[in-house]
């Protein structure tokens, strides 16, 4: 949950949309300072995504590695994607992108976690599921693997592994190292979960 600010503070007094892309819109907004005078914020207003620790009945979590162009390497990563089908719920796309990414689909899914990825810049907004009793499924109709997918690898690794991958550096992807997290305190310690439809 975001804690809006009090009425009369951080009031948007102008706003220039600086570019506007497919997944990316970049705005320049000045803004009211509570202690008086004003200043200038670059946002970049995001689609959203949605990320899933898919965990099977052996403890393993799925993985992939992609390549990651800005970065200009490979990184260890859960199955994710954009929120970019118009209407889709958020789960349906987390439903959607196991299938593409993965190939997979499970019997019962929670929202473990939200993540906004880099809120000093940006309002991009990741929800991160559980999602566990995984069986195979044929990629959805219509899917076209191309780009950075065609390289991608999955692979399953030991819950376990996949924490010290992150203490070790090997995960470095955010939504990665929050959902491995997530999943092994969620399985170690059985919170309660907010219902998957949650957001």
């Amino acid at each position: 949950m975001v804690e809006p600010a009090r009425p009369g503070e951080y009031e948007v007094l102008a706003t220039e949309t600086v570019h506007e892309g497919r997944i990316i819109t970049l705005v320049q907004e000045t803004v009211a300072m509570p202690g008086g005078g004003d200043s200038v914020r670059e946002i970049v207003r995001h689609i959203g995504a949605v990320c899933v620790a898919a965990v099977d009945d052996e403890g393993r979590v799925v993985m992939v590695r992609q390549y990651r162009h800005p970065v200009r390497g490979y990184l260890w990563e859960l199955p994710a994607g954009l929120r970019d089908a118009d209407g889709e719920a958020p789960l349906a796309t987390a439903k959607r992108e196991l299938a593409e990414e993965a190939g997979l689909a499970a019997e019962r899914w929670s929202l473990l976690a939200n993540n906004y990825s880099t809120p000093g810049f940006c309002d991009e907004q990741i929800l991160i599921y559980l999602a566990e009793g995984l069986s195979a499924v044929d990629r959805p109709e219509g899917f076209v693997v191309e780009h950075e997918e065609l390289d991608m690898t999955v692979e399953r690794v030991p819950l376990d592994e996949a924490v010290q991958r992150v203490f070790s550096g090997g995960i470095r992807n955010s939504s990665a190292v929050i959902g491995v997290l997530a999943a092994a305190q969620a399985r170690a310690t059985a919170p309660r979960l907010r219902p998957a439809d949650a957001t």
